[in-house]
């Protein structure tokens, strides 16, 4: 590459990387809030929330990458149009083919990173999220019980104490369990206990062995008292599975020979991310084009709104694969294939060569 290559290369990355850093910030700060949200309501232990907050980052890069990729490409470019760059480097013999060269130096790495992240980076994310929730939830002391103290269970308005606890967490001695629920109190003791999940591994339970319950409205003479030799009681909810589908979760080659609706549509959305972070590369370079002295971030709006209607016809094409109103064969190619038109008629427009008329 000579000066001119790596001029442009050089401008394209950094452009990229800070449409990534922005966008990185603003998607941590709204996964932040639904893991805060669902630790306060007892559905992911608090422990996992940095480990959680990295695995639901990975699972999220096939969306996040084409949008920076468009929104670089076409800052770049355009900002090459507006300061008058575009037509020093026209003088100098560097046209649209050159620049459509630079452009795939960033385009297709981009493609790639986002075509590993989509087929595999991101169900193995999703995997070990719901792996590390289901290992925690197995044990009461990443729920956050504590032999000694009285610990309140999110989301139960319930006040809990254990004497002792086994080493893994998982058996309990001497426990006292006080809730209240619309002015009615429900006091439980056990001698002792254990933690332990469904057969689908969605709620939680504690066996409670050998112990006493009280119910009754306050300020009023109807207590009632149990003894009982055996006593379930649900805790918060874990992670539900809608994380992500059994489907989310399988790998590609189980996915390939799949065929049910789930699968086709899981697959194709998953072959789509990297297509359309190629062809939302392409088409920024004819978009970005614009007079000189123009508006900054004129043709920011305009790209944002390409993506989102690119996005949702891949979203209803995904849903509609899954519920069966499309076609397996037909797939989600039916929305990449007028982009890619559109994209081949832009640039075929802008670097195609021109005739010189003679006279």
């Amino acid at each position: 590459m000579n000066r001119i290559d790596r001029y442009l290369l050089r401008e394209l990355w950094l452009n990229f990387a800070a449409t990534l850093a922005v966008l990185l910030m603003i998607s941590l700060s709204g996964l932040l809030a639904d893991l805060l949200s669902r630790i306060a309501r007892g559905k992911v232990p608090a422990s996992l929330l940095l480990s959680q907050l990295g695995l639901r980052l990975v699972d999220i890069l096939p969306l996040m990458l084409p949008l920076a990729l468009f929104i670089a490409a076409m800052m770049a470019i355009s900002r090459l149009y507006r300061d008058s760059e575009m037509a020093v480097l026209a003088a100098a013999g560097v046209g649209p083919r050159r620049l459509l060269r630079s452009l795939l130096g960033l385009v297709l790495p981009v493609a790639l990173v986002v075509g590993a992240a989509s087929l595999w980076l991101a169900p193995a994310a999703l995997r070990l999220s719901k792996d590390m929730i289901d290992t925690a939830n197995k044990s009461l002391l990443v729920a956050g019980l504590e032999p000694g103290r009285f610990v309140e269970l999110p989301g139960r308005h319930s006040v809990v104490y254990l004497a002792d606890m086994s080493p893994d967490g998982s058996e309990f001695e001497r426990l006292f369990v006080a809730s209240e629920r619309d002015g009615r109190i429900d006091i439980v003791t056990a001698e002792s206990g254990e933690l332990y999940a469904e057969a689908l591994g969605e709620e939680r339970y504690l066996g409670l062995s050998s112990g006493f319950r009280v119910e009754g409205a306050l300020g009023q003479d109807d207590f009632r008292m149990m003894r009982f030799a055996r006593n379930d009681i649900r805790v918060p909810d874990s992670e539900p599975s809608a994380m992500g589908s059994s489907e989310r979760r399988d790998v590609l080659a189980e996915l390939w020979q799949q065929r049910t609706p789930g699968a086709v549509a899981e697959l194709h959305w998953r072959i789509g991310a990297p297509l359309a972070a190629l062809l939302l590369g392409l088409i920024a370079l004819p978009m970005a084009r614009q007079p000189p002295r123009a508006a900054r971030y004129g043709r920011l709006l305009l790209a944002l709104l390409i993506y989102l209607v690119y996005l949702n016809f891949l979203l209803i094409g995904r849903s509609g694969l899954e519920s069966g109103w499309v076609p397996g064969m037909l797939g989600l190619w039916w929305v990449h294939l007028p982009f890619a038109v559109l994209a081949a008629a832009l640039l075929w427009s802008q670097v195609r060569p021109y005739r010189v008329a003679r006279p």
